[in-house]
C-alpha cells in the first residue's frame, strides 16, 4: 500500500467512548480529569496531559497502589488533563470491561492496564500464594461504576464456577473468592521444584473467572 493508504488505515478512531481499543493490543483512553494506568504502558498521547507517580528508591515509578507485604506492588501512574492516552503492555490483548454501580472485579496486578479514577480500588495478596511466585502475587480489587481495561496473553476464557485454575494463568474473578489448594500428585508433570502444585479453587454457582492461555508468573 502507498503512504496515504497506510496512514488512513492506521489513524486513531475518533469516538466519544471513554475507553476503546485502537487494535487488539492498544487502548485509547479519553482523559477528562484523570485516569489511572499501568506505569510504563504509555505509547503515545494527544492533548494536554501530565503523568505522575511515586518514585522508588531503585528509580522509576511505583505508583499510587501501596506495596504489598512482599515488597512488590502494582505500578500505577495517574494521567491528568484533557486528551487521549494510548496504552499497551507487551503486545498483550486489551479487554475493556464496564462495571456498574453494583459490580466489582479482582484482577491480577500484572494484568491491570487502566481504570477510571472514580473507581474504588484496593490492593491485596493471597497469603498462601504470595511467597510461592517470583514477584509475589498481588491483586487489585475494583468497584464500579466505571471502565477498567485488563490485558491477556492471547484470547481469554471465561469460566463459571465451580472451576479450578492455575494461579499463573488466572487473570481475574468476580462474584466468587478462591481457595488455594495443593496437589502434590501433579508435581512430576509440571516440574515444581517445591514438589507441590498450587491451584485456585473457585466453588459455588455464582460469578465468573477469567483465564488466559499463558502462565504469567
Amino acid at each position: 500500500m502507498d503512504i496515504d493508504q497506510f496512514k488512513s488505515q492506521h489513524l486513531p478512531t475518533e469516538s466519544d467512548r471513554t475507553f476503546q481499543c485502537e487494535n487488539s493490543y492498544t487502548l485509547d483512553a479519553a482523559v477528562d480529569g484523570a485516569v489511572m494506568a499501568k506505569a510504563g504502558s504509555m505509547v503515545a498521547y494527544t492533548g494536554d496531559l501530565s503523568f505522575t507517580g511515586q518514585a522508588s528508591a531503585e528509580g522509576g515509578i511505583t505508583g499510587f497502589l501501596k506495596e504489598a507485604a512482599t515488597g512488590e506492588g502494582t505500578p500505577v501512574m495517574e494521567v491528568e488533563g484533557e486528551g487521549h492516552v494510548y496504552l499497551a503492555d507487551n503486545e498483550k490483548k486489551v479487554q475493556i470491561l464496564q462495571l456498574g454501580a453494583d459490580d466489582a472485579i479482582t484482577v491480577n496486578g500484572e494484568d491491570v492496564l487502566a481504570f477510571e479514577s472514580g473507581l474504588s480500588y484496593e490492593i491485596s495478596t493471597i497469603d498462601s500464594l504470595a511467597g510461592s511466585f517470583a514477584g509475589g502475587f498481588t491483586n487489585v480489587y475494583l468497584e464500579g461504576p466505571g471502565h477498567v481495561a485488563i490485558t491477556t496473553h492471547g484470547d481469554p476464557i471465561v469460566f463459571e464456577p465451580p472451576v479450578a485454575t492455575d494461579p499463573s494463568a488466572t487473570v481475574a474473578w468476580s462474584g466468587v473468592s478462591p481457595e488455594v489448594e495443593v496437589n502434590s500428585s501433579l508435581s512430576d508433570m509440571v516440574g515444581q521444584e517445591s514438589g507441590e502444585r498450587f491451584q485456585m479453587d473457585f466453588a459455588g454457582d455464582a460469578g465468573f473467572v477469567v483465564v488466559q492461555p499463558y502462565e504469567e508468573l
